[in-house]
């Protein structure tokens, strides 16, 4: 382990690294059965094809985390990216639309588009395009990253990660409908039975999120991992005594025997090249460069802004071994349309695990291994509430915006970028575009007070390059 992964060299344990790796585990485990649901229209292709997407998921996931641990011996995990995927279906449904095809035969043909995606990240992996994309991202904006993504994690733990579905629609979320209702009678009568689920979910969150807060203060290894569990407990014993409901009921009849039949029918090595060409070359392009810029961007961000936390960065804000990293995600990407699943990415969920006090790629494959060993028991993946998911991701955020104290509030042309890009990425969900509306606002702005020659030549052509996609739909 020690040769290998240098535990002694990055202040490190194994039983640190282990905590770290089953933790951010559990953070992003809903990944698992959601990516299978967004990919497919929650079951409505079939259930051949949710089985293969599901393998999908966990197989690549587990071989880009591997790349990430051997390769770059950082605690970073991978699967497939959230809104990439979510674009991936629309482009799965239109394709379908476009050329008559089934929407199996347009999903092979869709991932076609995932690979060529990995193979060119690939050769501006080996060729360094991307690692000079990272150099060429202003100082001001690589230091808002992190608690860029920090906002970002605490609007998926209030918000999306914890919506509760009623008779009267949804979904409804904690800071929206619970919180931000005049009164309890009305949060009551918008919600319907949903109201006790609600009450039971904020509950949870914030006995997890104070759980993890008291264990992290009296400096216990694996607090996030540890107030997760709490708040699971507590979870599950609401849900028992109030709900009257048997929260582990469904590991009675659940299928613990992974499907490979039905990868190895749907989409393992079946990519639809004849399918790709109907669709034509220039929205092919198009579709290319824009699963490109959606990746790399959130790749790049979730890269810098977790490993700022980690204190990985060099005295220039550059992350060792970051060409190393990029190849991962490059692989991992490559996996996944081999496999059938959308663009595999760096989770910005990783930063729980940093928190937890990962810091080598053993984290990583304790991760792996857990996707892996998540096609046998999925079921019981399954049972971990989302609130206790948010308990960790809000309190990871909030740490994660102690990053802005090293940012000088003096220079306007740091501040700016960094405040619209606190803004824009929890708002836009993107971490690519969150960046991308930074660097255009820096580009400007030095344009417009008289020191354009401050700019790089890469960050004008980056800064175009988002406003072509923002303004043309590129």
């Amino acid at each position: 382990m020690e040769k290998l992964f240098h535990l002694k060299k990055n202040g490190t344990t194994v039983r640190t690294e282990i905590l770290a790796g089953l933790t951010t585990f559990m953070t992003m485990a809903y990944i698992v059965a959601l990516n299978p649901n967004l990919l497919t229209g929650f079951g409505a292709e079939g259930g051949d094809l949710w089985n293969g997407v599901f393998l999908a998921t966990c197989i690549a996931s587990a071989i880009g985390t591997v790349c990430m641990a051997l390769l770059a011996n950082k605690p970073f995990v991978m699967a497939p990216g959230m809104g990439l995927n979510s674009f991936f279906a629309v482009v799965v449904a239109n394709i379908a639309a476009m050329t008559g095809m089934t929407y199996l035969q347009s999903f092979r043909s869709a991932l076609v588009i995932i690979f060529v995606e990995g193979m060119v990240f690939v050769l501006m992996s080996i060729f360094n395009v991307r690692e000079k994309i990272v150099a060429a991202i202003p100082m001001g904006v690589r230091l808002g990253i992190g608690p860029a993504i920090g906002l970002m994690l605490m609007n998926i733990g209030f918000g999306s990660n914890v919506g509760v579905y009623t008779e009267n629609g949804g979904p409804f979320y904690a800071m929206r409908d619970f919180f931000g209702a005049l009164t309890a009678s009305y949060a009551k009568e918008q919600m319907g039975s949903g109201y006790p689920v609600m009450v039971l979910t904020v509950i949870t969150m914030f006995l997890g999120l104070f759980v993890i807060a008291a264990l992290d203060h009296k400096k216990v290894k694996g607090s996030v991992l540890y107030g997760m569990l709490a708040a699971s407990a507590v979870y599950w014993a609401g849900e028992a005594v109030f709900l009257h409901v048997n929260p582990f009921a469904s590991l009675k009849t659940a299928s613990f025997l992974p499907p490979f039949g039905d990868l190895a029918k749907t989409t393992l090595f079946k990519l639809d090249f004849a399918g790709f060409a109907q669709v034509g070359w220039f929205t092919l392009i198009t579709l290319v460069i824009t699963f490109c810029i959606i990746d790399m961007f959130d790749t790049i961000g979730t890269l810098v802004g977790t490993a700022s936390r980690a204190n990985m960065l060099d005295k220039e804000g550059k992350m060792p071994q970051m060409k190393e990293a990029l190849l991962s995600d490059a692989v991992g990407t490559i996996a996944g349309s081999l496999t059938g699943t959308s663009t595999v990415t760096t989770f910005v969920e990783s930063a729980s695990g940093v928190e937890a006090g990962g810091r080598t790629g053993l984290t990583s494959i304790v991760a792996a291994i857990l996707f892996l060993l998540c096609m046998f028991i999925a079921p019981v993946a399954a049972i971990i509430p989302a609130a206790a998911t948010s308990a960790a991701l809000i309190y990871v955020g909030i740490l994660m915006l102690s990053n802005l104290k090293q940012i000088d509030f003096n220079d306007l042309s740091q501040t700016l970028p960094v405040f619209i890009m606190l803004i824009a990425m929890p708002i836009s969900g993107s971490i690519g575009h969150g960046i991308g509306l930074a660097l255009i606002s820096y580009t400007v702005l030095k344009l417009c007070t008289g020191k354009a020659k401050e700019v790089s030549a890469l960050t004008y052509v980056l800064s175009v390059i988002f406003l072509l996609k923002f303004f043309l739909a590129v």
